[in-house]
């Protein structure tokens, strides 16, 4: 198989075109491409009166040898790498010695379902409910605010990226192409095959609730056990070694192998895990607001003649803002055609996210605008960003009326250091709902100086972004873990052989695809100990 990128067509292309493009692209005759795939599809926003498709593709030629040597110089035509998945082994009949996973997001379901394969039958420990119950529990907190703090945006069954965008994309660095091994495994379970090759893929809550039950009964059909309601309350530990779990339902597990795949919201099990022990340091994260403007003023800005094209969807953008007091601004998890909700696990605090369905249709886009903070903002060791975080959002609580209902404010009215008294022409999304107020005082000074310069810089990039009437809404606060539990180059924590940090929580991921890479990276760790001793 042959690789040829940066393949270049019209936006309106009809498909039996693409045959020709590379026939021509590779000077041979049509007798010679035996069959081809569309291995990724993109575009370039960024000169949005030409807009193009650009292709990857894979392809078996004729005389392929000589092919490759005609184009030994050009970087565009290259062997196609292999990008299917090898399992590193495989349990020996009647093996035992079953691992647990703690957590049941896109980390551990992708750890799970690895060991799964491999028959380890692995016993996942997830302290919220199942999807379709946590589901019921998270709207109740939307519509009458009613909280759950073991049932909700942050816990349960798929994790938090279960009420997201649903992005399927990452910038991480992946040589063994985990991430074609989890988009598989997603197309599988019931996503849309194109997720495969659009350059920035996502699926959307109401589709991954039903993926997620569908990589479950994989689970399960495989030996494996998925436990709800389930929290660890203790990791026990002897002389080093992790020897088993117990929980708040009084059950203990014996094990030698623990996958922590906790999420970056589990901060109860942080405070336990600090408590035994386990090396764990603080790191960088990121705070903000929400930011909602009309989709079709975005989509016009980056698009512009081909806003509202089928094949495009909604725009997206990506900004980034280096302030004069040393502080970064940046977009985060944006999400276009979609909501602001409600993302706290705790009583009496506020946190936002943003989330979209697959069709990505809703009136307004969404994306944080956070500033990027560091330990030295919070001294006081490994649980200190837990606390800052605690304290931003306790304070929004009391701004927004001590409700759940979120503080926001016209971005207007921010720049002009003035509290919000009325909505404009953005009418924004987030539920229980939006109590205008003065956002002045629910980020530190440092954060509020570096967003009033960043957002009339972003608005010279994206025309209208500096919308007066387009709404912020605070706080958001979980952009990433504030801790990492660092662990070596096996996988396992520095100091506790046995377990193994994984996913967002651990500090080592950022979003659905990057976590379940992480899964299946410390799976395969886990597998390699466990056929060690078997």
């Amino acid at each position: 198989m042959l690789r040829l990128s940066e393949l270049r067509l019209p936006l309106d292309h009809p498909a039996e075109a693409l045959a020709p493009a590379i026939v021509k692209r590779l000077g041979i005759s049509a007798e010679e491409l035996i069959s081809f795939t569309v291995f990724k599809r993109s575009y370039d926003a960024r000169k949005s009166h030409s807009l193009s498709f650009i292709y990857i593709i894979d392809m078996a030629v004729k005389n392929e040898a000589a092919l490759l040597r005609k184009f030994a110089d050009d970087i565009h035509v290259k062997a196609t790498p292999d990008t299917e998945y090898h399992f590193i082994g495989t349990a020996p009949p009647h093996f035992d010695h079953r691992p647990v996973v703690i957590g049941f997001g896109p980390c551990g379901i992708f750890a799970a379902l690895i060991l799964a394969q491999m028959g380890f039958k692995p016993i996942v420990l997830e302290r919220g409910k199942a999807v379709r119950e946590r589901t019921q529990d998270t709207w109740g907190l939307w519509r009458k605010n009613t909280l759950n703090p073991e049932s909700n945006v942050q816990f349960g069954e798929g994790g938090a990226g279960t009420f997201s965008d649903g992005k399927l994309y990452s910038q991480i660095k992946d040589p063994k192409h985990y991430g074609r091994k989890v988009l598989t495994e997603f197309v599988k379970a019931g996503a849309p095959p194109e997720i495969l090759y659009v350059a920035k893929p996502h699926i959307g809550t109401f589709r991954l609730v039903g993926m997620v039950e569908a990589m479950r009964a994989e689970i399960q059909q495989l030996g494996g056990e998925i436990r709800f309601q389930q929290r660890v309350t203790e990791v026990v530990i002897e002389d080093g070694q992790v020897r088993g779990v117990k929980t708040a339902s009084g059950d203990e597990i014996r094990t030698d192998h623990v996958v922590l795949a906790l999420g970056h919201s589990a901060r109860d099990t942080f405070e336990m895990l600090h408590e035994k022990g386990v090396f764990m340091e603080a790191k960088p994260f990121s705070v903000g607001f929400r930011i909602e403007h009309p989709q079709s003023l975005i989509d016009k800005a980056r698009l512009g003649a081909h806003a509202g094209h089928p094949l495009l969807g909604a725009a997206d953008y990506k900004l980034v803002h280096h302030a004069a007091n040393g502080r970064s601004v940046y977009s985060f998890c944006m999400c276009p055609g979609g909501t602001v909700v409600a993302a706290t696990s705790e009583p009496n605090r506020v946190v936002t996210n943003g989330m979209s369905q697959y069709s990505r249709n809703e009136r307004n886009a969404n994306a944080g605008i956070v500033v990027g903070i560091t330990p030295a903002d919070y001294p006081g060791g490994p649980l200190a960003g837990v606390e800052f975080q605690r304290q931003l959002e306790s304070h929004a609580f009391v701004l927004g009326g001590g409700t759940y209902e979120a503080p926001g404010q016209l971005v207007g009215d921010f720049l002009k250091g003035k509290a919000s008294t009325e909505l404009g022409s953005v009418e924004p999304s987030y539920k229980p709902g939006v109590h205008l107020t003065d956002l002045a005082t629910a980020l530190p000074d440092y954060a509020i100086t570096a967003m009033r310069e960043a957002l009339p810089a972003f608005d010279r990039q994206i025309k209208g972004f500096n919308l007066y009437d387009a709404v912020l809404t605070g706080v958001e606060t979980r952009t990433s873990s504030p801790l990492r539990i660092t662990r070596g180059e096996d996988c396992q924590s520095l100091n506790v052989k046995g377990l193994y940090p994984a996913g967002e929580g651990a500090g080592y991921a950022g979003g659905i695809l990057s976590a379940g890479v992480d899964g299946i990276k410390v799976a395969e760790a886990v597998a390699a100990e466990l056929l060690k001793g078997s």
